[in-house]
């Protein structure tokens, strides 16, 4: 059993300790946001946050979140108000979309630390989550939208 806070609720999961924290949230918590992408950590569609830090959740197993607080982007804002959800809409960053709650994720992780990031700094945080439709130039517009609103 391994117990951690999740998006702000306690929550206990029996799970073996090397079981991806990625298949802990779809499969046992069925919060479906987290996207399964490539499952080697290379792509960044699995993002979440673990103890404020961007993790690739294929690659975080069960026994390094016991006691941690985890966000998934379906805690990042009850009512899809965040900042970067609405840039992303107002972007219109999204093709086929399957990617985006990792970009978003790791964007969030890079605007907390950082609120005013230049682009240069806003490409190479990014850099490691893959867009297959290639909407990195709206990514980019989308997250200083929501620098310049947060």
């Amino acid at each position: 059993m391994v117990a951690f806070t999740l998006n702000g609720k306690p929550v206990s999961v029996e799970a073996e300790p090397d079981t991806p924290l990625l298949w802990m949230l779809r499969e046992h918590v069925k919060l479906t946001g987290t996207k399964y992408g490539c499952g080697a950590g290379l792509c960044g569609a699995c993002t979440v946050h673990v103890e404020g830090v961007a993790l690739k959740s294929c690659q975080t197993h069960a026994s390094e979140i016991a006691g941690k607080r985890v966000v998934t982007i379906e805690g990042l804002s009850p009512d899809s108000s965040h900042p970067l959800q609405k840039a992303w809409i107002a972007e219109q960053v999204p093709q086929c979309g399957y990617c985006q709650s990792g970009q978003i994720m790791k964007a969030a992780e890079l605007l907390a630390a950082n609120p005013k990031p230049s682009r240069a700094e806003i490409v190479s945080h990014m850099n490691g989550n893959i867009c297959r439709c290639g909407t990195y130039n709206r990514i980019i517009a989308a997250i200083q939208r929501a620098s310049k609103e947060a």
